[in-house]
């Protein structure tokens, strides 16, 4: 490895030196990898004929004469009164796909109205900017959310003819309370949804049964709108708008916006420690990477996965640029989740006017929410999904200019991945997005909430599929529903959609509060709720770190501390698995795979304190915690006893079935838009029913939103990354870089790192 030059120098150049050149492996070697993606023009089309002169006119004062094609494409679609979802990259002007057909019919439809629906209040507030700015006073616009004051919440139901809310709105507001809003919905003629790549695994499977609840409510009202969707890119997008809302659309994906020649670097934090193979901090790395880029004057956002990461590496930053250019510290803020809307305002304006050079972030800066030209991206260790890291480096470069993406790695296995095959990277499609409404932990609790907008029938099988017989039985069964005659009705006392989180499987979540000031921090599904809130543990949440000091089991409270010492908490499950269905099964190589539903038994006993960084062992308690069983879908599969022949490899198969399960699970992530967190797996070398060595994989979600059946489909190239992640990593015996993992119920042992390669290999 090259030398490590000390962070902070400073690369003699100009005040303003070509892009492209300011970051090279020749300045800084810590990129190991770095590529250019080619310019590409636009393809124009022609402003539509019929257009509303209104909108011309607001066209034309915004200097737009003409759409790009995509654009066209939509206002088509929407003029055959057909129902679509668009697919572009950022920056491409999704928000005139939707924007244009949907203001054009409200201008000559004086009492219709329009739903828009956004995953975050900024990009709401953002949206409410641009369509005044298209309609003006013609179109009356509201934002609803969370914040709305009372007073403005009366004004919206009463004058809005668009109206800016988001998932959680409709679910507990408009939905519950319909009557109030009879003038509205009878007038609905279209529900726009962006960023609906957002809405995926369990969240998006609580989405997609709010979206029938909508059209159903809607229907009781004799409306029927067209439904608009916006995203990027995805592998199955017709396939999960379709999912989301129950309707057939249209998917438009050719891009016709110009894009500007952007360079990808990978940076690779250099090693501290050969032998454990652990790196230096990647806010370390990040903070002298922004320093340097905004004292050349680029204006930089970088990404991270937490507040607290964002806070360190904004501090980190600043000081940097106190001591090598005071002034630019006055132009670097963080931006993130818990400021006040008037302080994230404040500051996207900023950036906007390019007052900041520079800014910090979470992913709340990810969508888009229109912040100006940005000349690059550092993006802090993998975002999660292809979709999110590909939005994220298309913050930078809008229009034709070109732009920089600099992906820093960190230990994580997924990471390290990347970082030896960026091919694989660049040159992959993004991952399909996983929505189940069907899921019966889900969508039983949402009939109970129709039910209680308007008693159900079988003519409701139009909003929730032919196996909606089937499901209000089991709602009946459950004490939720009863039946009079044909119809179906809420039995329960109280408001049923407000025992629903749109964010877990679980009815009933752990509510977490701070037991010095009352304050609810957060909640925790209960299915997560002794692995993550046990007494001891300390709990991540929003990258702030606090300590359990009691957990209710019975009032399903956790009670938490500030916590500030530099150990984490690692819990230690006993885990078994039974199957209930083998629904689908096939051959790979030597192995025969299946796919079906398990119960999951687990049982938190123990934890342990780990140093933070070194990963030392402080100490072990013991725990005693209910056991707690859930079913869900999984893949498996059975390893033949050829392959491990001799009396020596068979005494290393548990530590080798253990590595591949962490492999696997560590790349799953690369084919479903999931996190490692929504993925549970079990290796065993003799299984009570399969009676053989098998590995599960399965969702950690009861019920299951369709993980593990992404891993069965494309077991073959999961495989295969699997094995180049245990080949390639530079470790001996196993590290977080391949196959350790940080959520080991059993602590990483035991792991073969040589026995998993050799099994990786004949499982290709």
């Amino acid at each position: 490895m090259a030398p490590v030059r000390p962070l902070g120098y400073a690369v003699p150049m100009r005040d303003r030196r070509p892009l492209f050149d300011l970051l090279s492996a020749e300045n800084f070697p810590q990129i190991e990898h770095e590529t250019v993606l080619p310019a590409r023009d636009g393809k124009r089309a022609e402003l539509p004929q019929g257009m509303h002169l209104h909108l011309a006119d607001a066209l034309a004062a915004q200097g737009i004469k003409s759409l790009w094609t995509h654009q066209a494409e939509c206002w088509a679609a929407s003029q055959r009164g057909e129902d679509f979802m668009v697919t572009t990259g950022t920056a491409s002007g999704k928000s005139l796909c939707f924007n244009l057909p949907v203001l054009d019919g409200l201008l000559r439809d004086p009492k219709g109205r329009a739903i828009y629906l956004y995953p975050t209040k900024a990009l709401a507030q953002d949206q409410l900017r641009r369509i005044r700015m298209l309609a003006g006073r013609q179109v009356e616009t509201a934002a609803y959310d969370g914040d709305t004051p009372a007073a403005a919440r009366q004004l919206a139901r009463q004058k809005a003819r668009v109206l800016l809310t988001n998932p959680d709105m409709i679910h507990v507001s408009l939905l519950p309370r319909h009557d109030r809003w009879a003038e509205f919905f009878h007038n609905l003629r279209y529900v726009v949804i962006d960023e609906a790549h957002t809405y995926r695994g369990v969240f998006g499977s609580n989405v997609a049964n709010v979206m029938r609840r909508l059209r159903r409510v809607a229907a009781i009202y004799e409306a029927e709108p067209k439904f608009i969707l916006a995203s990027a890119t995805i592998r199955n997008a017709r396939e999960h708008a379709v999912n989301l809302t129950g309707v057939e659309v249209t998917h438009i994906s050719g891009d016709g916006a110009p894009v500007g020649a952007r360079k990808i670097a990978f940076w690779e934090p250099p090693l501290v420690e050969d032998e454990l193979n652990v790196r230096r901090s990647t806010t370390t790395e990040a903070a002298g990477l922004l320093a340097q880029l905004m004292t050349n004057k680029v204006r930089t956002i970088c990404f991270t996965k937490s507040r607290r990461t964002a806070e360190i590496i904004y501090q980190l930053t600043a000081d940097r640029l106190k001591e090598m250019d005071r002034p630019l510290a006055d132009r670097l803020s963080p931006y993130r989740a818990g400021y006040t809307p008037e302080q994230r305002r404040g500051i996207e304006a900023k950036l906007f006017s390019g007052d900041l050079l520079g800014v910090v972030s979470t992913s709340a800066l990810e969508l888009g929410i229109d912040i100006g030209a940005i000349d690059a991206v550092i993006t802090v260790g993998y975002p999660g999904t292809m979709a999110s890291l590909w939005q994220q480096f298309g913050r930078a470069g809008r229009g034709k200019g070109e732009s920089l993406g600099i992906f820093i790695a960190g230990n994580d296995a997924l990471e390290q991945f990347f970082i030896c095959h960026p091919d694989l990277m660049l040159n992959r499609e993004v991952e399909a997005a996983t929505v189940d409404f069907a899921n019966p932990y889900i969508h039983v609790d949402h009939l109970a909430a129709a039910a209680y907008e308007a008693p159900l029938d079988f003519d409701d099988m139009r909003f929730f599929g032919p196996g909606l017989p089937a499901a209000l039985e089991r709602a009946e069964e459950d004490g939720l529903l009863r039946r009079k005659r044909d119809s179906w009705y809420f039995t329960g006392p109280g408001f049923p959609a407000g025992r629903i989180g749109l964010r877990s499987t679980a009815g009933e979540q752990f509510t977490i509060v701070d037991g010095e000031t009352g304050d609810i921090v957060g909640t925790e599904g209960a299915e997560t709720a002794f692995s993550a809130l046990h007494p001891g543990a300390v709990y991540l949440h929003m990258g702030d770190n606090y300590l359990v000091t009691e957990l209710d089991i019975d009032e399903r409270v956790a009670l938490v501390r500030p916590f500030w010492d530099s150990y984490h908490t690692l819990p230690r499950r006993e885990a078994d698995t039974r199957i209930i269905s083998d629904d689908l099964r096939t051959t790979h190589g030597p192995l025969t795979l299946h796919l079906g539903r398990i119960g999951v038994t687990s049982k938190v006993v123990a934890f342990q304190k780990r140093k933070t960084g070194s990963n030392e062992v402080l100490g072990t308690e013991e725990l005693d915690l209910p056991s707690q069983e859930f079913v869900t879908e999984a893949m498996w599969f059975t390893i033949p006893p050829e392959l491990f022949p001799t009396e020596t490899e068979l005494v290393k198969l548990p530590g080798a079935i253990h590595a591949v399960e962490h492999s696997l699970i560590a790349l799953l992530p690369l084919f479903a838009m999931c996190d490692r967190w929504d993925i549970g797996g079990l290796s065993t070398p003799v299984h009570s029913q399969t009676e053989e060595p098998t590995i599960f994989i399965y969702d950690g979600h009861p019920g299951g939103v369709g993980i593990s059946r992404q891993g069965f489909e494309r077991f073959g190239e999961w495989a295969e990354a699997s094995y180049r992640l245990v080949r390639d990593c530079a470790c001996d015996t196993g590290c977080p870089s391949c196959v350790q993992s940080p959520k080991c119920g059993n602590w990483n042992e035991p792991l073969d790192k040589e026995q998993a390669l050799r099994l990786l290999g004949a499982m290709r």
